[in-house]
């Protein structure tokens, strides 16, 4: 198997901790946030100092041929198409000028989205209860028809989709990065089987994520934007995502809870413009535990968007991963 998937221990809990160095291949232009460095800084993190993290090696991303045909459920041929050309003839932009690519962005991407399907796989085969996904690139802002904000494929979209479609059951994705998840939002718009639910700094990029977008069709009532003004800090952004989580996990009752974990709005990232800290972090983490431990029997699958800056994006990730593997106490 790879050397690179991880796996963390921590007491009688076990997490799962998967990534792979092929995400490492994908080079953005000089002095690009979407850095290599990202994935190296979260894995080094996850290591730790204090010998409390025991890394492992277990399964690696699903075969090409099965992401690309979980891919093709949710994203359109001709924007997969696109990647593929704006790789072979790299350096090139795929979709505008967030998403250079490099010779070695179609392996990233593609491991990216393959670690997602096989998490989706092993979750409904009863291989796996919880776990991070360190990946990169990004991809909640990956719209059906087009690659945006760093973001190709749809990596929490896809491993969703699985889940929904193997169980007949629904999922609820959950987005704490600073910005939008417009990709996931515009995928399951009028679905009443994926609930989405984004708390993010408004008006910012992407320009999407208003209070009254909320889904349309049989989706209408399925998505849940909590937008908040700049400069929110640990008691506002977890308090707003505590509040939508249950309001939204109460309708749904999902079997599965799936987590878009960006921590750009952190004090300390160049781009976010919130006062999050890593005990915010924690905490929103702990909310998705606690939810999963009520309706979806502890299942949480959480996949890394943003963060740019390393020492924040480690530290940050650290503490998710430590809520992650922790089960909340049992009532008295």
């Amino acid at each position: 198997m790879s050397r690179d998937e991880k796996v963390c221990r921590m007491g009688k809990e076990m997490l799962q901790v998967r990534s792979h160095s092929n995400m490492e291949r994908h080079v953005p232009s000089l002095g690009h946030p979407e850095a290599p460095a990202r994935l190296r800084a979260v894995l080094s993190a996850l290591a730790g100092n204090g010998g409390d993290w025991e890394l492992d090696r277990r399964a690696g991303p699903a075969p090409e041929d099965d992401t690309l045909g979980v891919a093709g459920w949710l994203h359109e041929a001709g924007l997969i198409e696109r990647i593929r050309e704006g790789v072979a003839r790299a350096p090139s932009r795929v979709d505008g000028p967030d998403n250079p690519v490099s010779a070695g962005s179609w392996d990233a991407i593609i491991t990216a989205a393959g670690l997602a399907v096989q998490a989706g796989l092993d979750l409904i085969n009863g291989r796996l209860t919880r776990a991070f996904l360190a990946v990169r690139p990004p991809g909640h802002h990956a719209l059906p028809d087009q690659a945006m904000g760093f973001c190709f494929l749809n990596n929490a979209a896809l491993a969703a989709e699985i889940i929904a479609r193997a169980w007949q059951a629904p999922v609820l994705i959950a987005d704490f990065d600073v910005h939008h998840g417009n990709g996931t939002q515009a995928i399951f718009w009028e679905r009443d089987d994926v609930g989405f639910l984004s708390v993010h700094r408004y008006p910012f990029y992407p320009g999407t994520g208003a209070g009254d977008e909320v889904g349309e069709g049989r989706g209408r009532g399925f998505t849940r934007n909590v937008p908040l003004a700049a400069g929110a800090d640990d008691a506002i952004y977890a308090s707003a995502f505590e509040a939508g989580l249950e309001e939204l996990g109460t309708r749904l009752r999902p079997a599965a809870i799936v987590v878009s974990a960006g921590f750009d709005a952190h004090e300390a990232d160049p781009l976010g413009g919130m006062k999050v800290t890593e005990a915010g972090f924690e905490r929103m983490s702990r909310a998705v535990v606690q939810a999963a431990e009520t309706w979806s029997g502890g299942r949480v699958l959480a996949f890394l968007e943003g963060g740019y800056n390393l020492d924040a994006l480690g530290a940050s990730a650290r503490a998710c991963c430590r809520a992650l593997e922790i089960a909340p106490a049992a009532p008295e």
